[in-house]
């Protein structure tokens, strides 16, 4: 199972929209996916046409805030493709977790006791790096981080990296930043091409003594500017259910399907891991 994080502390990227059009992309390939919506504004949730949370059916705050599972609070909406839900209570679970010891491993917790079995986790962050954040992040293996091909695009990126990079060390060693996708795309303006430039130039140049993204990938995929996409979220469907000719739905298959192609990749170095360790552990025992 691959477990995806989609992050960015700057809203209005493209996270939710990415999050919601990629793990349908995967669902329609027969990929057994599951959407986490982490995002008080349950923007992820009312896009799969989930509309409202009032408290008789569990959400993501039940989940992490009380004794609920995430088989209790999932629901699926399609075939192949499941969510657990959010609503504002979640808002309420930075200060109610503020005091809880080991509050950032709730959700890791959770899901070593779902069994469920999905081929993807994709997990919607909110716009911030606070408790929902790192929960995602020390729960996850994997972060996509969606980026607007503008200049104020890589404002705040090194503290994003940082905080990723310090999760990676301290308590999730599994955890690496394996995408970056661009969002909102325009080709006909220059300012596209030379941010995307940049921002590919600023990685290959941070990539040096830095393994938490060492094998990042800037997937070849653009999503390009589309109204679809836009209009999609007021109809709680995903742009392949709302308009599947569209550009938004092509750009969201296309990239589905360089994320389809990591899989080799990722299962390879799954084994190498699963090696070392057998190696080590074997060296310890001899000892």
């Amino acid at each position: 199972m691959r477990s995806i994080a989609v992050i960015n502390q700057k809203g209005g990227v493209g996270k939710t929209t990415s999050s919601v059009n990629l793990a349908a992309a995967l669902a329609r390939s027969g990929r057994r996916v599951c959407v986490m919506d982490l995002d008080p504004q349950a923007h992820a949730s009312l896009h799969l046409g989930i509309t409202a949370i009032d408290g008789s059916v569990p959400s993501m705050y039940e989940v992490l805030c009380s004794d609920v599972s995430l088989s209790e609070a999932r629901q699926q909406v399609g075939e192949n493709l499941f969510v657990v839900p959010s609503n504002l209570d979640l808002a309420a679970a930075e200060m109610e977790l503020a005091g809880e010891v080991g509050r950032e491993m709730i959700l890791s917790d959770k899901l070593a006791d779902d069994e469920e079995d999905f081929d993807y986790l994709v997990l919607d962050c909110p716009p911030s790096l606070g408790v929902l954040t790192l929960n995602a992040l020390v729960a996850v293996e994997e972060v996509f981080l969606p980026l607007q091909p503008h200049f104020l695009a890589l404002h705040g990126l090194s503290k994003l990296l940082r905080t990723i990079e310090v999760v990676s060390r301290r308590m999730n060693n599994k955890l690496r930043l394996s995408g970056v996708v661009l969002c909102m795309y325009d080709a006909n303006t220059r300012l596209a091409a030379e941010v995307s430039t940049d921002i590919d130039e600023f990685f290959a140049a941070s990539k040096d003594g830095r393994e938490f993204f060492s094998g990042a990938k800037f997937f070849d995929t653009r999503i390009r500017r589309n109204i679809r996409l836009a209009e999609a979220p007021s109809f709680g469907q995903s742009i392949f259910d709302y308009s599947s000719e569209s550009n938004g739905a092509i750009d969201y298959q296309s990239l589905a399907e360089e994320v389809l192609a990591q899989e080799a990749s990722h299962a390879g170095k799954h084994s190498n891991a699963q090696r070392r360790s057998a190696v080590t552990q074997n060296a310890r025992m001899a000892a």
